[in-house]
């Protein structure tokens, strides 16, 4: 972390902010598909749920820990790309719902960003 008087951080790398943007628009996606399952009822997989519900709630720590700079961040990071890599995975198992396939290509930009950036903090 760079200062540049007592107290003050520098701004955000490219980066930095490209993958915090990543993790809000991969939270996005994860919470709406979320929605989309509940909406349908009986046909929603609980392990796609579970794998939903663990990669919004990854992805937004992920971005708020990014924001503040957390000497973690980098670990959470790479917990997040795989906390993704598996969300990914579990929206293609529901190929002909376009929310899903919308979510696993948001989770599959999240992973990599989140890949790149654990190994740079």
């Amino acid at each position: 972390m760079t200062h540049t008087q007592p107290g003050t951080m520098t701004a955000m790398s490219k980066e930095m902010q490209d993958c915090v943007n990543a993790c809000m628009s991969c939270h996005t996606a994860c919470e709406e598909a979320m929605s989309s399952c509940m909406q349908q009822g009986g046909q929603a997989q609980m392990q796609v749920m579970r794998a939903l519900m663990d990669c919004s709630e990854t992805t937004r720590m992920c971005a708020d820990m990014m924001m503040r700079r957390s000497p973690m961040a980098g670990e959470m990071c790479a917990m997040c790309a795989k906390a993704c890599d598996m969300c990914a995975e579990a929206c293609m198992t529901m190929p002909d719902d376009q929310m899903m396939m919308r979510c696993a290509e948001a989770c599959r930009r999240c992973a990599e960003t989140c890949r790149a950036m654990s190994t740079r903090m």
